[in-house]
């Protein structure tokens, strides 16, 4: 497992810094000749208004709980950089319409993209069109064993399997014989791999219950049926969308606080499980600094011609970190403020 690189994401708050000054409103021109304006705001304080346009493609949609902290990441570093952005989705996880976005986002000629890559096979074409084109790609959140090959800058996000690798030698060691990985997008790659990574880290084969995340009543009656047809010691769900199902499933069946159980990433409701005893942990992506470190490494990747790789394999890594009871009260204030 390679090492966290904060340094990166420091150096990358420590960049926003650098942009706002206290100066009166001026014209500077950025390194590709852009126009920039610095404006006052009410505070004194300034913000660099860039003549910078991204436009961000992402797989899962932003009024989904996860999705919606991502783009409360990109909305933050859209107001303290001073560019603009667009964010964009497809209805549903949709790998047809996902490449349609990506490819009327190059046709717009942006000055940057930002990607996540859940299916490379169908979404490889239209990325390496927009690196042809000129356009500077950033990749977050899923694609981190793929982008490389695509011609993308970097990576913001985790390596998947070695995060379930790592939840599967957690319950190993909890004593957990037998257990079940729930996964609402069967299809997304790195999904897959969080699922193959907890079963190589578990020691045992785990099957994969696929469930809709559209549909919570249908996925807790599958989880609950699941249970019933072939019992086991532990559950591991890969998002928020199957982790309330589960709970609620695990409630009906009587075996809340009994059943060895985690998730990937957070919500309040989940939290207050992990406090309650309910579940083991929770892996935290960090999900808003996915969203909000590329709008600023493309920012200054325009203005300098370098960005942060953050390790050899140039993925700057937000995760995973491991909620568990110890931190989970600390992490709920920013949860509810969209933060994590």
């Amino acid at each position: 497992m390679k090492q966290t690189i904060w340094l990166a994401i420091l150096l990358a708050f420590a960049l926003v810094v650098a942009a706002c000054t206290s100066s009166d409103d001026t014209t500077t021109t950025a390194a590709d000749g852009g126009a920039t304006t610095t404006a006052a705001s009410g505070d004194g304080d300034a913000v660099t208004q860039r003549d910078f346009r991204f436009v961000v493609v992402s797989h899962g949609q932003a009024s989904d709980p996860f999705w919606s902290v991502s783009a409360n990441g990109v909305s933050d570093g859209v107001e303290e950089i001073g560019v603009t952005v667009e964010y964009q989705s497809p209805g549903t996880f949709d790998m047809v319409e996902m490449s349609a976005i990506i490819d009327a986002a190059v046709a717009s000629q942006p000055d940057g993209l930002i990607v996540t890559i859940p299916d490379a096979d169908a979404l490889g074409d239209s990325i390496r069109a927009a690196v042809a084109a000129g356009i500077p790609v950033i990749s977050m959140n899923s694609g981190s064993d793929v982008f490389a090959d695509l011609g993308i800058l970097v990576h913001v996000g985790q390596t998947e399997y070695e995060a379930g690798l790592i939840a599967g030698q957690r319950f190993a060691a909890a004593g957990v014989g037998s257990a079940i990985c729930i996964n609402q997008e069967v299809g997304n790659v790195a999904l897959d791999l969080r699922c193959q990574g907890f079963e190589d880290g578990l020691g045992v084969d785990v099957p994969v219950i696929p469930v809709d995340l559209a549909d919570p009543t249908g996925a807790q009656e599958t989880v609950a049926g699941a249970l019933q047809a072939n019992p086991v010691d532990g559950i591991l769900t890969l998002g928020p969308t199957g982790a309330q199902p589960t709970l609620a499933a695990l409630e009906d069946g009587g075996l809340l606080g009994t059943m060895r159980f985690a998730t990937f990433d957070m919500s309040p409701d989940v939290l207050d499980a992990i406090i309650a005893g309910d579940m083991m942990f929770a892996i935290d992506q960090a999900q808003y600094l996915q969203g909000y470190l590329p709008v600023v490494l493309l920012t200054k990747f325009l203005e300098t011609g370098a960005v942060p790789l953050g390790s050899v394999s140039r993925v700057i890594l937000t995760g995973p970190q491991i909620v568990t009871a110890e931190v989970a009260a600390d992490v709920i204030s920013f949860s509810e403020q969209g933060l994590r």
